[in-house]
């Protein structure tokens, strides 16, 4: 899509990392309209789709469970669109985004640095960007936990960030008897089954 006023083509994808920089940085992205709601992925302008009802519906529950952790701990939820500035090059809008107090300085007018959690829920238009460009550039950032959550597929995945030979990366957190558990978010746990559950009812 092309933007007159801008001048700028906006791609549906973005290459995997700094080795692939696109042209774009911080200050082409806050020239652009608000719409269509577009991302700044590793220097590459890519533009976000409006989400599907399922998708809406997925999102709404992970709302109510972060917000009820985010209630007796004291950390801060938030949802696209909203800016997490990560990068000169990468400005991206998380499904949701949780802070906790210890990280509140991240703050600002919009999220300056890395929340303790974001969470995406993938579509068939994001899923090769949530599970490519993206999980790098997260891990990268320093953001403590990534949840992939998949509608069409029925599965939730918590991803911890660790440290390894070749830089940071994520590994799976796997369910224990069904059970899901945060390991950036203390004490934050739930039912995958039950949460499927109430989301296709």
């Amino acid at each position: 899509m092309y933007n007159p006023d801008v001048g700028f083509t906006y791609e549906t994808e973005a290459p995997g990392g700094p080795a692939e920089l696109g042209p774009y940085r911080e200050g082409d992205y806050a020239r652009l309209p608000d719409e269509p709601r577009c991302e700044l992925l590793y220097g590459h302008l890519v533009v976000n789709p409006s989400p599907n009802l399922r998708h809406q519906r997925v999102l709404g529950a992970l709302n109510d469970l972060l917000r009820r952790y985010a209630g007796e701990n004291g950390g801060q939820v938030f949802f696209a669109p909203l800016d997490v500035r990560l990068a000169e090059h990468s400005i991206v809008q998380p499904d949701l985004i949780y802070v906790s107090q210890q990280r509140r300085d991240v703050l600002q007018e919009r999220i300056f640095g890395a929340p303790d959690l974001v969470v995406e829920v993938l579509s068939p238009s994001t899923a090769r960007r949530d599970l490519g460009a993206k999980l790098r550039l997260y891990a990268e950032a320093g953001i403590a936990e990534y949840w992939v959550i998949d509608p069409a597929n029925r599965t939730c995945e918590l991803l911890t960030r660790q440290d390894g030979g070749e830089g940071p990366a994520f590994r799976l957190l796997p369910p224990e008897s069904g059970i899901h558990r945060s390991r950036a978010l203390p004490g934050l746990a739930f039912d995958s089954a039950a949460f499927w559950s109430e989301i296709d009812d």
